[in-house]
């Protein structure tokens, strides 16, 4: 598979990983827009949030909870942060394998663009 984010989940590119479970891999954005800039993915490759199914609810839930607990053991859970998922080229999505962006260490300002 020629997908970036599952070469990323199966150890074949380097990454400044973060975290990393039997379902879910966290690592730092190469282009950060908050002073931490992480992304969540599933290991098993799901391209849009349209492909998720009923069967994806418990693997959708671990991204938003690793996101939080990411939060919290950097310290910054408490001042706040955003979690943003993108959907297909309107979204703003460039790699089309899920994932969730965890923003903080700043304040963030809405609309974001």
């Amino acid at each position: 598979m020629s997908c970036l984010f599952c070469k990323i989940a199966n150890g074949e590119i380097e990454s400044k990983l973060v975290y990393a479970d039997d379902d879910v891999v966290a690592f730092h954005d190469i282009a950060p827009q908050a002073p931490t800039h992480i992304l969540c993915i599933p290991r098993r490759h799901i391209s849009t949030l349209n492909d998720l199914d009923e069967a994806d609810a418990q693997l959708s839930g671990k991204l938003l909870l690793t996101a939080r607990r990411l939060a919290k053991e950097l310290g910054f859970a408490e001042d706040g942060y955003r979690v943003v998922m993108n959907c297909n080229g309107h979204g703003g999505q460039t790699v089309f394998h899920i994932h969730l962006h965890l923003l903080g260490g700043r304040a963030l300002h809405w609309p974001p663009g």
